[in-house]
């Protein structure tokens, strides 16, 4: 049996049919009726015409019509493509045509932006609408129930696993990319990482999963994700969702469309959640807040199912760490450093082990390579670019130059290189200095965004932060800190200059701090650093 998402889903769901799959509110669907509304949901993306290596088009928030929409672009060998609910016209229609997207699931909340674009995608030959008001509004779109009530489910399919996987970049450093994945490569990493949460090896042989995932459903092991990011991005999709669901988990989404803490938190009691995703310090610090709050109020929530806390894509500090695990002593937090564009390494912290921040364990296959592509030895002390080995994607959709830059082979081994900057301490733990896209040159020395706003963020009051460089007549570029505080709090621009000055050299402090309610960031917690320079200017 092949390596592959929809395979080996068809085949959990076979043995694990009556246990639940998916919950979104009131909304429960067992392995069974899940497989079965994915199958239906292929069935008419065939009959639009849409066949293998088809792109579908996920305009959609979390619930379980992602997952599903997702499924079934599997189950018939097409493409799904994520695209980020916070796109309005230009930005949607850029990735539709860019992805080549013959069908587009969208919340019809969303229509009206679809609608202005609908005329200008005529690659795009189907519209299904998930009804969350507004109903309607783009012409020719097909209700989502119907079409699932409409349409009996696809038969199964024999498929390669060289099918391609893509997942669209945020665009941080420019347009959204897709990066591309050959689907059974994907498939057994995402295996390697997700069986040893059963206590697992992975098996070599993708026939042998379901059994395996019914003797844990059987013992009473199974695992209950939420993923609190949005499933439009890899922390909440890979981590979030497609990982837990290869060993038979049950995954649970949110109806809010931005963070609530309370939600969180209550959902992890009433659905007995064993393994929570969230995005960094931007979703941990809220979630402490509530969890002070509810304690004081005498009403604490009962988080004993919580067994795992994972978190990726931003940093998570020392500080905040160390919060969470005072509050709920007997959880594990693990740290996934990597991106789209691979995997390099993990941080576990818990109870007795002192977490750290931007130190993490080195994936087997990352190394750091200076600019010559020497390999940085332990304790050097050198600064180098992060490559990921292993599982290197295949390349950027349309994009052969940007690839050829990304992934590249060195000693005729091939690596991705997102753009991360890292040194290697003595002990072969990696230390993350941030992207090199972001560094600031002021005076002649470089600087790192990331190790000044941890900075920031240490001192009392302050409850996020993003530094950015600025021009300057005097340095070229002048460190400049945008931060937001706690309610109530008062805090000075010369304190926090003072306080950064005790833990960093002078040369890093920021020469300007400009307060502003809410600190720039993404749906996914990611530094929003065009918008952080935006309130500076």
């Amino acid at each position: 049996m092949e390596h592959h998402f929809a395979t080996v889903w068809e085949s959990i769901a076979d043995v694990l049919g009556d246990h639940t799959a998916v919950v979104h509110a009131d909304r429960r669907f067992t392995w069974s009726q899940y497989d079965d509304r994915a199958a239906r949901m292929a069935a008419a993306y065939a009959a639009a015409g849409l066949g293998p290596d088809s792109k579908v088009g996920l305009y959609l928030y979390n619930g379980n019509e992602y997952l599903e929409s997702h499924y079934a672009a599997f189950k018939m060998r097409g493409v799904p493509i994520n695209v980020n609910y916070r796109y309005i016209d230009e930005e949607l229609r850029y990735l539709l045509e860019n992805s080549d997207a013959e069908a587009l699931v969208f919340h019809s909340s969303l229509g009206d932006r679809v609608e202005r674009v609908r005329e200008r995608v005529p690659n795009v030959k189907l519209f299904i609408e998930v009804d969350d008001g507004d109903a309607g509004r783009v012409q020719g779109a097909l209700r989502y129930e119907d079409v699932i009530a409409g349409h009996d489910p696809m038969a199964r399919l024999t498929r390669s696993e060289t099918d391609v996987y893509m997942l669209y970049t945020g665009g941080t450093t420019g347009m959204p990319k897709g990066v591309m994945y050959d689907m059974g490569n994907l498939t057994r990493s995402f295996e390697a990482l997700g069986f040893p949460l059963l206590g697992k090896e992975p098996p070599e042989d993708a026939g042998e999963i379901a059994g395996m995932v019914k003797e844990v459903a059987d013992a009473g092991g199974r695992l209950i994700s939420l993923p609190s990011a949005p499933l439009m991005h890899g922390t909440g999709m890979w981590l979030g969702a497609m990982i837990p669901q290869l060993g038979g988990a049950q995954i649970v989404t949110l109806q809010s469309r931005s963070l609530d803490p309370n939600e969180v938190l209550s959902t992890v009691v009433r659905e007995d959640v064993t393994n929570l995703t969230i995005v960094g310090d931007s979703f941990a610090r809220p979630l402490i807040t509530a969890l002070d709050a509810a304690a004081a109020s005498g009403t604490p929530y009962d988080l004993s199912k919580l067994k795992m806390i994972v978190s990726s894509g931003v940093m998570w500090t020392a500080e905040v760490k160390e919060q969470l695990i005072d509050r709920i002593e007997h959880v594990i937090l693990l740290d996934a450093m990597g991106s789209s564009e691979g995997s390099m390494g993990t941080s576990i912290s818990m109870k007795g082990v002192p977490p750290a921040t931007a130190t993490f364990t080195k994936n087997p296959n990352a190394k750091v390579f200076t600019d010559d592509d020497r390999e940085v030895q332990p304790g050097s002390e050198e600064v180098g670019l992060l490559a990921a080995g292993g599982m290197v994607p295949i390349g950027y959709f349309k994009d052969p130059e940007k690839s050829a830059r990304t992934f590249r082979t060195i000693d005729g081994v091939r690596y991705s290189f997102p753009g991360d900057m890292a040194m290697v301490a003595a002990d072969g733990s990696l230390i993350l200095l941030g992207r090199g896209s972001q560094v600031i040159n002021s005076g002649g020395e470089k600087i790192f965004p990331e190790e000044v706003e941890e900075a920031v963020k240490r001192v009392d009051g302050v409850i996020d932060c993003l530094v950015v460089g600025v021009d300057d007549e005097k340095f070229g570029q002048a460190v400049t800190a945008v931060a937001s505080l706690v309610p109530g709090a008062v805090v000075t621009e010369a304190q926090i200059i003072a306080a950064v000055k005790t833990d960093l050299a002078a040369y890093k402090a920021p020469k300007r701090v400009v307060f502003v309610a809410e600190v720039p960031r993404a749906a996914n917690g990611k530094a929003d650093y065009k918008g952080a320079r935006n309130l500076v200017d």
